[in-house]
């Protein structure tokens, strides 16, 4: 919502100016870009005669007098917030914890607040390596939102640097429990690419054409390695022959960890997560007369989030050099997943 505090810049509109689309004008004269026109057009910063205006495709009117009001800068450092942390191992340099799907890791724009970093503050005051900045305090790696599971966070810069570099040496054992559609093929095997930023959808990765299984053929974007394993079946895909599950669950392990990476990896392979809003394919779960096949396919449209989950995660503690090793066992709603699914006939 808007308020009476900022800056405010205004301009009678001139003939010339008349057609014109709103963003596009505005941007020519407040020197702002057009999805920072955009931002304050959707909190209501921009009037015209003292009216609001809510679309930013409004056309520009003459000896209309138009104003945009630039709120005053915030603070978004992150601020300690008391949110239960499901805590594995604690020590005086590092925490392991079981993160929860739909918390996001650390700030970023439309998620400032309830926020690892925000819970962590607040749990561990100032004792938080600061190599990360402000923004991510103590963040060695991330899961993504909606990906569950463990996580090692450090408390001392020296814990940091230690951390740091067993993730840049691929040394640290990360194993995920996934659930797809369909079976890849071979059951077991390496998946390589390079992954960058799609051409589509900024949103997304994707592995780089020609790289597959080939990570040199390429400059572009950043090798990425997944070792997969199949582990159990479930149903039997429609029209496909016997022994091919409709469903798979897989683990797999990260010998790099690049943005999205299982995600795109197995979607590439033809077996993309189930859920997943990003990369999965958002059709129906097709049933047969099976009376569990209902159920399954219930559980499925429910499911929300890619069915991802950081099952283990095994390193060398960086100051005393011993070898840990964590598992969490996947959440509630996974576990209905499996549930359900445990009751249709093995592929």
């Amino acid at each position: 919502m808007s308020d009476d505090t900022g800056t405010w810049q205004t301009q009678i509109a001139e003939p010339a100016d008349a057609g014109q689309r709103l963003d596009k004008w505005l941007t020519s004269w407040t020197e702002l870009s057009r999805s920072r026109i955009r931002d304050l057009v959707e909190t209501g910063n921009v009037r015209a005669d003292g009216n609001i205006i809510a679309k930013v495709t409004t056309k520009v009117r003459p000896d209309i007098e138009y104003a945009v009001r630039v709120p005053p800068p915030v603070d978004d450092t992150p601020k300690p917030e008391d949110i239960p942390l499901d805590i594995l191992f604690e020590d005086d340099h590092l925490i392991v914890l079981n993160k929860c799907s739909g918390m996001t890791v650390h700030p970023a724009p439309g998620s400032r607040s309830a926020t690892l970093v925000n819970a962590l503050l607040f749990h561990c005051a100032d004792s938080l390596s600061g190599i990360g900045g402000v923004m991510r305090p103590g963040i060695v790696h991330r899961l993504d939102k909606d990906t569950s599971g463990v996580m090692v966070v450090a408390k001392t810069d020296r814990a940091h640097q230690g951390l740091s570099k067993q993730f840049a040496k691929h040394s640290i054992d990360r194993i995920y429990t996934c659930l797809v559609r369909g079976a890849p093929k071979p059951r077991s095997g390496r998946i390589a690419s390079r992954l960058a930023r799609s051409p589509n959808d900024r949103k997304k990765q994707s592995v780089v054409r020609g790289t597959y299984n080939d990570i040199e053929a390429s400059d572009v974007g950043r090798h990425a390695v997944t070792h997969y394993r199949y582990v159990k079946g479930y149903g039997r895909a429609m029209q496909a022959s016997i022994g091919t599950p409709k469903i798979s669950q897989l683990d797999c392990q990260l010998e790099t960890g690049r943005t999205h990476q299982i995600r795109v990896h197995l979607s590439h392979i033809g077996c993309p997560l189930l859920g997943d809003p990003l990369y999965g394919k958002q059709r129906a779960y097709a049933t047969s007369n099976h009376p569990a096949e209902e159920a399954v396919r219930v559980a499925v449209a429910n499911f929300k989030r890619q069915a991802l989950h950081a099952r283990h995660l095994g390193f060398i503690h960086p100051i005393t050099k011993e070898h840990h090793s964590f598992d969490a066992p996947v959440p509630a709603d996974m576990q209905h997943l499996l549930d359900v699914l445990a009751d249709l006939p093995e592929s």
